[in-house]
């Protein structure tokens, strides 16, 4: 059993590096991080390490890599020494995973309703006779207004938006002691990204988990974080409060908000961000 009095995530002196064939690329260099059941926000351009970093707590990440880190704990777990079967049952379990793109991490011989039932049998979290009534009841709590009509739907007869919010019932159903959104809502429209991060976080508060949001829209995010990390190059260059992005004080961090377009001025022109070989030492 875990201690709840241990922090939830325990990340120091993280290192993810791959074989390649010029050489051997260090692509996370020493990020630490610990959080209880909050709500953290990692932001950074393309390359930066933020998926990869937390991809690597549930071993996702390609033969070629090599992680190391001084600690790497889930409730005080060490991480890196589990075997294959140990990280297969942690998956989903305890950290549950949304992605870019839904449909991707959909089945598409499968209908959403049987992926659900799936995913509650694996976990063991309903008897057999309960599965399509818990089912109906997860899509339900994900805001889908007629769950047994979209249970028997395929991934590609539902919107992105739709799909999204099945993903997220899908990962809420195995009740994780923590949740990794990554880009969960960077394939949608404007209006939907922000009703499924409402939706994320609205669930996230009611069960009482943690939230890691990866993005690289600083300000679709800030709002949604108890606190905000900035990456570059493999490194966490500054750590925020949620909402207070104009504190920054990092010239990273400064260079990332000047670049954004503004709609006071449309059309003109963006500074380019500067950067600066210090920053990697």
């Amino acid at each position: 059993m875990n201690d709840n009095t241990k922090p939830l995530l325990e990340i120091q002196n993280l290192r993810i590096a791959f074989d390649m064939p010029q050489g051997r690329t260090e692509a996370v260099r020493g990020v630490n991080l610990t959080m209880g059941r909050e709500r953290v926000a990692v932001v950074g351009e393309s390359g930066s390490g933020k998926s990869i970093s937390f991809r690597s707590l549930l071993g996702l990440l390609p033969a070629s890599a090599s992680v190391s880190a001084d600690r790497l704990a889930l409730q005080g777990d060490d991480l890196l020494s589990l075997g294959p079967r140990a990280m297969r049952a942690l998956r989903g379990r305890r950290i549950g995973m949304v992605v870019q793109d839904p449909k991707q991490g959909l089945d598409p011989l499968m209908t959403i309703g049987k992926q659900l039932a799936e995913m509650l049998k694996l976990c063991g979290k309903v008897p057999r006779t309960g599965l399509q009534q818990r089912v109906r009841e997860l899509l339900a709590e994900v805001h889908i207004r007629d769950p047994k009509r979209v249970a028997d739907l395929y991934p590609h007869e539902v919107s992105g938006g739709m799909a999204q919010r099945a993903m997220l019932a899908m990962m809420l159903s195995a009740e994780p002691d923590l949740l990794i959104a990554d880009e969960a809502t960077s394939a949608l429209d404007a209006v939907v990204r922000h009703r499924i991060l409402d939706l994320i976080d609205e669930q996230v508060r009611l069960r009482g988990m943690g939230l890691v949001l990866i993005s690289h829209d600083l300000d679709l995010v800030a709002g949604y974080a108890d606190r905000i990390l900035v990456m570059y190059a493999g490194r966490v260059m500054e750590e925020l409060r949620g909402g207070q992005m104009s504190d920054a004080r990092h010239p990273y961090t400064r260079g990332l908000l000047a670049c954004r377009p503004s709609l006071d001025h449309p059309g003109g022109e963006l500074p380019v961000l500067n950067r600066e070989a210090a920053w990697l030492e």
